[in-house]
């Protein structure tokens, strides 16, 4: 990999001291914090670059010249609070928090590591005010810490950025509307209008008009500025300093990729051809040299201009093992049929797994998006929406072949859904897009009204489970079973493979009567997933993966049937046999296959990857209660305790205890006690 190397925290002290112009200190800390922020996202294999940069020269001016915070201290009550409700920025701010010795040293370079700062905000780590993460609730939060700072006499203005496609959240105009009304007046609004949402023009997902006019007649104070331009930055916030009687809000117009040149949106929308390549994701090694040397050599010529040396770098001591490849979200990249466990180590693929032809090792989501293109072939019914996450969902290839009937509603999951029940009430079948965590949660009000119409509805959960663990909790989904399965008219399925997805797409689309929902994860297969050569995909029923008499563990979804052929490659040279059953339908069950799937076994596990309510095992449990197959038998279920941790794959899983080396040690346990 290659060298990376960062601006210590002494040479920002050493600008910071020098007799400069305020506004040529602040351009050079806001460039010195683009080159950290670049460093700590390519160490962490992932991250949001374009968003960091474009609210840099922002961000850079208000801790170090507009807020209180140096003066005060960032734990006083009457300190002046900022936070970033879009949340994606946070590795800007991160290095504007280590430039000025609030992030500790040894925390900038652990970005998403289990011992480092989130993907997203989180209140865990130094200088961070809320979690963010999950758009559209800053302004909510903000306009909370500013009434209750009235209402105990505390000192200190609240500051929220938010991004401009973030302004598609309906909640963004609920709390615009209530803030005047309750004369929240200490309340500041800074929109990084930077134009580019996750891979398009905000004006082709949803145009957001006149700004001006829209949060004027809210009754707000609005001002408008370059967001590169410092001394406009300082003479809008200055101008809102005398305002007391109402919130303020800015419109910050800014490019996004802000100090990279092929970063820069117009050029970098240009280079891919209408889309921005570096919303999320780390740079490759060519690309981040080229950056992160445009940038250092521009600070270098600026402190010559000034007579002050070049700057002095630090070399990162590179992590314990060179870092595998990795895909956009910082997760490995499967290499063919190589298997290896959660620290890395070969693990032999086992004799005992079963033979099979149905296998596939790409992205489960790959072949839900082009399973949606074959199956809309004889479908003209079927639509397709999204909610600004057509790239990660891999829905390109259906926007692409069928324009007219895919709907991209923005970042407006709510909106979304609702429109889906009209679709369905008209006859069409709408399929929607969108992470678990939000459409699971923020829209389950309507799609419990969806529901209740009694129209076929496919719900389609990416990004599911405890995997990805970069991104952190706004991002990680360990309840939308739970959540969803109640509901008496779902079915949801989580298939383990690309074959077993595509039968899955086609049972949803042409087979099933009820709603569906589709759990699927965004990352590749650590390895070749293996099912049966005359594998079908039967209702309620799985299929056995391994042979083994001494257990028999259910399991689902890729990330986890990977941990647990682990579990059962290690068991078996411990001379125990583990039957890993690869068990689809999350909430339904045949009560005949499980009877005969259970016969000869004891001991019954299921590792969920879901919180211990609400999951599969809940589903086993009911069906096992009701039809006497819980005699003589104990049950055990493997989950995700708690919230989720963040971090790498190996070290989430590995701190739940569901990774391959622990479940092995779970299980003999169990089997022993």
């Amino acid at each position: 990999m290659v060298e990376i190397k960062i601006i210590p925290v002494s040479e920002f002290g050493r600008v910071r001291q020098a007799p400069l112009d305020k506004y040529d200190r602040l351009a050079l800390v806001a460039d010195m914090c683009r080159a950290n922020t670049l460093a700590e996202v390519k160490r962490a294999g992932s991250g949001h670059l374009g968003s960091s940069f474009s609210a840099m020269d922002i961000v850079t001016l208000l801790y170090y010249s507009e807020m209180n915070v140096a003066e005060v201290g960032i734990n006083h009550p009457d300190r002046d609070i900022y936070f970033s409700s879009k949340g994606h920025d946070v590795p800007g701010l991160y290095a504007v928090l280590y430039s000025l010795g609030i992030l500790p040293p040894d925390q900038l370079m652990k970005l998403r590591r289990i011992d480092g700062p989130c993907g997203h905000p989180d209140v865990g780590t130094p200088g961070i005010e809320v979690n963010s993460g999950s758009l559209g609730m800053g302004i909510s939060k903000g306009k909370g810490m500013a009434f209750a700072k009235s209402l105990m006499g505390r000192g200190g203005r609240i500051f929220v950025m938010t991004g401009d496609g973030e302004l598609q959240e309906g909640q963004i105009y609920e709390t615009l509307q209530s803030a005047v009304h309750q004369k929240i007046s200490n309340l500041n609004v800074i929109v990084d209008h930077n134009k580019v949402q996750s891979d398009k023009p905000v004006s082709e997902i949803v145009s957001l008009g006149d700004l001006e006019a829209k949060f004027r007649a809210f009754g707000w104070r609005v001002a408008r500025c370059d967001g590169h331009d410092l001394r406009a930055l300082d003479r809008a916030l200055a101008e809102f300093r005398t305002i007391t009687d109402k919130p303020k809000i800015l419109i910050a117009d800014t490019i996004k990729g802000r100090g990279v040149s092929f970063m820069e949106h117009p050029q970098a929308l240009a280079d891919g051809k209408g889309f921005y390549r570096w919303h999320a994701g780390a740079p490759d090694d060519a690309s981040f040299t080229a950056g992160y040397d445009e940038i250092v050599n521009r600070i270098d010529d600026r402190l010559a201009g000034f007579g002050l040396s070049p700057l002095a770098l630090e070399v990162v001591p590179p992590e314990g093992q060179a870092a595998s490849p990795r895909n956009a979200l910082g997760e490995p990249v499967s290499k063919g049929s190589d298997v290896r466990n959660t620290l890395g180590e070969p693990v032999s693929a086992g004799g005992e797994v079963k033979k099979a032809s149905v296998v596939s090792n790409e992205y489960v989501v790959e072949a839900f998006g082009q399973a949606l293109v074959d199956v809309a072939a004889t479908r003209p019914d079927l639509v397709v929406l999204d909610a600004d996450l057509s790239a990660d969902c891999r829905l390109r290839k259906f926007e692409f072949t069928y324009p007219d009937r895919f709907i991209e509603n923005g970042i407006a999951e709510q909106d979304m859904v609702s429109m889906a029940g009209g679709l369905a009430r008209q006859g069409l079948l709408p399929v929607v897009n969108t992470f678990a965590s939000f459409l699971a949660a923020r829209a389950n009000e309507q799609i419990y009204n969806n529901a209740c119409e009694r129209t076929k509805i496919i719900y389609v959960n990416h990004y599911s489970g405890v995997i990805p663990a970069g991104p952190g909790q706004s991002h990680q989904s360990i309840r939308d079973i739970s959540l969803l399965g109640s509901l008496p008219n779902f079915v949801i399925v989580q298939p383990v493979n690309a074959a077993e997805t595509r039968m899955a797409v086609e049972y949803c689309i042409n087979e099933a009567t009820d709603n569906c929902v589709l759990r699927l994860i965004i990352s590749p297969s650590p390895r070749l997933l293996e099912l049966p050569a005359d594998y079908r995909l039967t209702f309620g029923r799985g299929v056995a993966m391994t042979d083994g008499k001494d257990a028999v563990l259910f399991a689902y979804g890729p990330a986890m049937i990977h941990e647990a052929l682990i579990a059962a490659d290690l068991l078996r040279q411990n001379g125990f046999g583990l039957k890993v059953v690869n068990m689809p339908w999350l909430n339904r069950v045949d009560a005949t296959w499980l009877k005969e799937t259970l016969d000869g076994h004891q001991n019954i596990c299921v590792l969920e990857d879901h919180a211990p309510v609400g999951g599969l095992g809940d589903s086993l449990l009911n069906v096992m209660a009701v039809n006497g197959l819980m005699k003589d038998r104990r049950f055990e279920k493997f989950a995700i305790e708690g919230y989720p941790a963040w971090g790498t794959p190996p070290e989430a899983l590995k701190f739940h205890r569901v990774d391959g080396a622990s479940l092995t040690e779970r299980i003999l346990q169990y089997d022993q006690g």
